[in-house]
């Protein structure tokens, strides 16, 4: 693993940027775990889930090597507390995406049958939503060049304000599985009832939390 002096070397904010892409490595193994289940390959699944506990506690040892050594004394175009908290949100869609992996791993064979095209639509609208919060984060070396002012910071407030359009597209569709779902719900034994209830709400936690991340630096920019 990188040490937090040689991530700061480059930027006060790379260490940052450097557990973001870790999560993103979890997005996307997720990501090929839906598209085993899209291609019935049920088989593949634990190997795969396992490969996404390993990324999520690679993120993790990230979360606590910055926190452990972050300088306090270290100058920031935002408050500490502030980068902190934005690190720990980050972190947090890290585990959901662990969550996900270990829920989808409860499931019979036979479970996986609920999953229509629209829970897909509404999988793929979350993932979105967080590729949008990502870019916001890639965004923190142009920010520092601005000061967190000016022309980059309108458009940043612009990327928040489309990460949010999209966790309300991710909400409607959210509804809309839903819908599905209860629909042949009396079909269904009590645990892939109570599995899939939870799936769909872990799923749609993840355009929250970005929603929430994007926000968040929405909030500091207005701030400043």
């Amino acid at each position: 693993m990188l040490t937090i002096a040689k991530l700061f070397g480059k930027s006060p904010f790379s260490p940052l940027q450097g557990h973001m892409k870790k999560v993103g490595t979890c997005i996307k193994k997720l990501s090929e775990i839906f598209e085993t289940l899209e291609k019935k390959q049920y088989g593949k699944i634990a190997s795969l889930v396992d490969e996404l506990s390993k990324l999520e506690h690679e993120a993790d040892l990230t979360k606590n090597d910055i926190r452990n050594h972050l300088p306090k004394s270290l100058f920031l175009p935002i408050d500490r507390s502030q980068l902190l908290e934005i690190l720990s949100i980050q972190d947090s869609i890290a585990d959901k995406a662990e969550e996900i992996g270990n829920l989808l791993l409860l499931y019979p064979e036979e479970g996986f049958q609920v999953f229509t095209s629209t829970f897909g639509d509404f999988f793929h609208k979350n993932l979105e939503t967080f590729w949008d919060a990502r870019q916001i984060i890639k965004e923190f070396d142009e920010l520092l060049e601005s000061s967190f002012g000016g022309v980059e910071a309108e458009k940043v407030k612009a990327m928040a304000d489309q990460t949010s359009f999209k966790e309300h597209q991710a909400d409607v569709l959210k509804t809309q599985v839903r819908r599905e779902f209860f629909q042949v719900a009396d079909k269904l034994s009590p645990s892939i009832f109570y599995l899939s209830t939870k799936l769909i709400d872990e799923v749609g936690s993840i355009s929250h939390i970005s929603e929430c991340l994007a926000n968040r630096i929405r909030t500091i920019l207005e701030l400043k």
